[in-house]
């Protein structure tokens, strides 16, 4: 990796994701967010570089699994990326919901700090174009966006209370950060 870890994760996530114009609108108001949050968590630049990748695995060249978190993560270890941002972007938004719903094991943990909620806090509070939105009416929208019957609206529902839980951590962190 280069020695500025966002200006890396930046470039690989325009790289892949550039070609999916409204992932990368998505990804670019999930880093906005994020840099928001950065005076609340334990390694700012991290939690930025995490938004930036975290639907890396969206992109078509690196589908394995059909989970796009877990294929983002499996993308950044063999390019050589800490543990901890595969974990990140493997665990983004409760994707273990979906993992397991869909008889996928992730490898890395999911570490359940405040960076980690932040991440997830970030992707459930931006729109598919990049817009800020309340994390209930994310979830809606990722509910209706995909029918009910689709894996990925009912992991979504099925995670939605740790989803709501990690936001409210962060915002109340954001509201108070002497808190940290």
């Amino acid at each position: 990796m280069t020695p500025n870890l966002c200006s890396w994760a930046t470039e690989i996530a325009r790289v892949r994701l550039e070609q999916l114009p409204r992932r990368w609108k998505h990804t670019q108001g999930v880093a906005r967010q994020a840099a928001r949050a950065r005076g609340i968590v334990d390694d700012p630049d991290l939690l930025v570089a995490a938004a930036w990748l975290h639907d890396v695995g969206y992109s078509p060249e690196l589908v394995r699994t059909g989970v796009h978190a877990v294929d983002g993560a499996m993308f950044l270890a063999e390019l050589g990326a800490s543990n901890r941002l595969c974990g990140l972007v493997a665990h983004h938004s409760c994707a273990c919901v979906e993992a397991r719903n869909q008889g996928i094991a992730i490898e890395w943990q999911d570490e359940c700090t405040p960076l980690r909620d932040a991440l997830w806090w970030a992707d459930m509070t931006t729109t598919p174009t990049g817009e800020a939105i309340g994390v209930q009416r994310r979830i809606d929208e990722v509910f209706e966006r995909y029918g009910p019957d689709h894996v990925v609206a009912q992991s979504v529902a099925q995670a939605s209370d740790a989803l709501i839980a990690a936001a409210a951590r962060t915002e109340r962190l954001l509201a108070d950060p002497i808190q940290v």
